[in-house]
């Protein structure tokens, strides 16, 4: 049976403002350089304040949000459910959006008062990118933005490491995530972020249960998670959570972990000068792939390069250059 959605996802909403900074402005902020860190409004609009006067673009992003515009930028209909609030920012994140073609429970939906969350992303000349986050009202996010409908009829559901922070967005996963397995919907999670692991492991064990089909994560992430050393015996306690694990390694490619079978994915040598969205890119790309019926290597050789041109470029989203030469990629790989 066709389902109308290839991937349901469930994540943050967050406007991304980007700016370029160094590490020594950052070390004087007082900025941990190269994680996510949740802060609240009063401090954002401080470090807004101190970057004032810097280039700064927008976007509607969330690391599942990402996610799911790169699967539907490719050609694959997506469904994400997010909450936003009904100020000038929601406004814009739920245009932003819809402009992408991504169905939403935001589409129809009165939005209500509070504050849109942000994320200021502040870029360093390695390429590395430093996350600011201030929740706001998707911090809130509860089953009530689940369509249930659509869940049903997709082939995955897909989630972020990042909403372990929030209870309620813990069980509207879970809940979620039962409604998935009773009709046969495959679950795919990210660990998102190295900050997530150390400060919320409770979330994210709760939201992996059991196992996964399908995980995605980097190094870092891989070996805090399981408490190991190097990327071997990461690889091998990752298999008996996820069905298939996918360890991005930067530069270097990726892991694919598929029980007793592992698969090197060469890197492709770029240069990087924006790190942001790259991993987002890379699940959605891969999650593509697997939906058009490729296999696990063909995947993540799509997927390897798809992150490789958006680190070329600043923003968490393909330039229309970008995106046609990555849909030329996809093409050579039938």
């Amino acid at each position: 049976m066709n389902k109308t959605y290839h991937v349901y996802g469930i994540g943050n909403a967050l406007v991304d403002f980007e700016i370029e900074t160094t590490p020594e402005e950052l070390a004087s902020l007082n900025v941990e350089k190269g994680v996510m860190t949740l802060i609240e409004a009063g401090r954002q609009s401080e470090l807004f304040d101190a970057f004032q006067g810097k280039h700064h673009s927008r976007a509607c992003g969330g690391s599942a949000a990402n996610t799911i515009i790169g699967v539907q930028s490719l050609g694959s209909q997506c469904f994400y459910s997010c909450k936003v609030a009904g100020d000038e920012t929601g406004e814009f994140y739920r245009d932003d959006l819809l402009n992408h073609g991504v169905h939403s429970n935001l589409n129809g939906e009165t939005l209500v008062e509070g504050k849109t969350g942000k994320c200021l992303v502040m870029i360093t000349e390695d390429a590395d990118r430093t996350m600011n986050t201030f929740l706001g009202i998707t911090g809130d996010i509860g089953y009530q933005q689940i369509n249930e409908k659509a869940l049903i009829d997709s082939e995955y559901l897909y989630t972020e490491g990042y909403l372990a922070s929030s209870p309620v967005a813990v069980e509207a996963v879970l809940k979620a995530r039962q409604v998935a397995k009773d009709n046969s919907v495959k679950f795919a999670f990210s660990l998102s972020d190295p900050n997530m692991v150390k400060f919320c492991r409770d979330g994210l064990e709760q939201m992996i249960g059991d196992g996964v089909d399908m995980l995605f994560c980097n190094v870092d992430e891989a070996t805090m998670y399981t408490s190991t050393e190097d990327l071997e015996q990461a690889a091998a306690k990752l298999s008996e959570i996820a069905q298939i694990a996918i360890i991005t390694l930067g530069p270097k490619g990726a892991l694919i972990v598929n029980g007793d079978e592992q698969i090197q994915i060469e890197g492709n040598l770029v240069d990087a000068i924006d790190t942001n969205g790259a991993g987002d890119l890379f699940a959605g790309s891969f999650l593509h792939a697997i939906g058009q019926g490729h296999s696990l290597e063909v995947a993540g050789k799509l997927a390897s390069f798809a992150s490789s041109q958006l680190v070329t470029q600043f923003g968490p989203r393909l330039t229309e250059e970008k995106l046609a030469q990555v849909k030329q990629f996809a093409e050579s790989l039938n």
